[in-house]
């Protein structure tokens, strides 16, 4: 028994790993065949479908429309949520539990329901923000601002804050001062992880860019939804880039957390 205990969980867990690659493995083939009909591997291989992809300026748009969007949450995250953290854990360490639980609200109500809350609001009105990128900046704000929170309010724990404080405070420094030239720097790591994990995890973002700007302003997850009805190979090749992008992405928040 000693001897079969230290193989089965390679099998285990081997078995679990090959489960998962197969249909990424079958995917990446596919995006890359010329032809795979009743067959166990594809006829030829080719770039076509990328080059076609890439080389779409639809799909382009929709691209830049998303980085577009996830960049203005993500500086509005920043402004918002760094201050926030550092204020709370110097001056108010003892709202951090209300903190935790007001960061998990919006998860307690479902995107659709939101959507269609905010789509009889912003509609019309004095601020009619529907179909435009500003409302999904707001939406998607509440979307990252669990992760960039407890990011930053975790890299802040491993701080020594009130004896970096007191220290510059000895030395003639304001607090401003002191937080954005002493303890700014020791959550830069911190601060990029949360950025790479948020960006990675918007960009797959749908529900709230489906309802509330739809085709006005589309997406990369809304063209991904739009292009469903053509090539097989089309939109495998799509399917994969954006998997290559949130795995560099991960990868780099991986490198920056460490």
């Amino acid at each position: 028994m000693s001897e079969l205990q230290p193989s089965w969980p390679r099998w285990v867990l081997s078995t679990l790993v090959a489960t998962l690659l197969l249909p990424l493995l079958a995917t990446l083939l596919y995006s890359l065949s010329t032809r795979w009909g009743a067959t166990l591997l594809p006829d030829g291989f080719t770039l076509e479908w990328y080059l076609q992809l890439w080389g779409d300026p639809r799909f382009l748009a929709a691209f830049g429309r998303s980085l577009f969007v996830c960049f203005a949450t993500l500086l509005l995250g920043t402004l918002v949520l760094v201050p926030t953290v550092l204020v709370v854990a110097y001056y108010f360490p003892k709202l951090d539990p209300w903190m935790n639980l007001l960061i998990l609200l919006p998860f307690a109500v479902p995107p659709v329901v939101s959507s269609v809350g905010l789509l009889q609001i912003y509609a019309d009105g004095p601020l009619p923000i529907v179909g435009t990128p500003w409302i999904l900046v707001g939406t998607w704000f509440t979307v990252v601002l669990p992760f960039m929170y407890r990011a930053l309010a975790n890299s802040l724990q491993g701080v020594p804050l009130r004896d970096l404080m007191d220290a510059a405070h000895l030395l003639g420094a304001s607090s401003t001062r002191a937080f954005a030239l002493v303890v700014l720097p020791n959550l830069r790591k911190g601060l990029l992880a949360a950025l790479f994990l948020s960006l990675s995890f918007l960009l797959g973002e749908f529900v709230f860019a489906n309802m509330l700007v739809g085709t006005r302003y589309e997406t990369l997850q809304v063209y991904l939804y739009n292009m469903r009805a053509t090539s097989g190979h089309f939109t495998s090749a799509l399917v994969m880039s954006y998997f290559l992008l949130t795995l560099l992405l991960t990868w780099a928040a991986n490198r920056f957390h460490r």
